[in-house]
């Protein structure tokens, strides 16, 4: 039988990134997309520009199959974790736990979510539609905790946009080898999140 994909969600190993999506990670982070171009690339990877194009039709097509990538691992990470808990309570902290350690471990990948405004619409829409999946997870658990009445949130998607913004803003600040360990933010942040879907244990 095979082995969930990433049944071990705790786990962050280095992506396995072709030399060309590695080099364009490295460079876009540091210059920014429009910062960065294909002969940049191309430079560091070792290759000419037409072999680069052997592989990725446009710089913009780079970009967008890093987040494809991102937005794939997130998903699957967070479906496991989901999967993992044996109660709803379980589940919707296993999952802000997902996204948290996602934010703080790949944080060089969620990073380039700032430059989302420069592929076309259609990537645009795509990658729209994954993040859509993850919220819509989220949704289905706090409203069936509310359903349970052990949540109390007066309007469940807004609550869950309002967490999904607080997870997501993240990378703007958190720095690897900093004050607090990935597992210390994901600690905290499902404690806020708890308070935020109104979870009352001893109601």
């Amino acid at each position: 039988m095979t082995e969930p994909l990433y049944a071990d969600w705790r786990t962050f190993e280095a992506l396995p990134l072709t030399p060309i999506l590695e080099q364009a990670l490295d460079l876009f982070n540091e210059n920014g997309y429009h910062g960065t171009t294909v002969r940049q690339i191309a430079r560091r990877v070792g290759v000419t520009v037409p072999a680069l194009y052997y592989h990725h039709e446009s710089k913009e097509a780079v970009l967008v199959a890093l987040f494809e990538m991102q937005m794939r691992e997130l998903n699957d990470r967070a479906e496991a974790a989901a999967r993992e808990a044996d109660d709803v309570v379980a589940q919707f902290s296993n999952v802000v736990e997902a996204i948290v350690l996602y934010m703080t471990y790949r944080v060089r990948h969620v990073s380039l979510d700032t430059e989302l405004r420069h592929v076309s619409a259609d990537s645009r829409s795509r990658y729209a539609a994954s993040r859509k999946r993850l919220e819509l997870m989220l949704v289905d658990l706090v409203a069936d905790c509310v359903a349970r009445d052990v949540f109390h949130s007066g309007d469940v998607p807004e609550t869950v946009r309002a967490l999904l913004g607080m997870c997501q803003s993240i990378p703007r600040w958190y720095q690897p080898g900093g004050a607090l360990t990935p597992e210390q933010v994901a600690g905290r942040y499902v404690d806020i999140a708890l308070h935020t879907v109104g979870y009352l244990p001893d109601h």
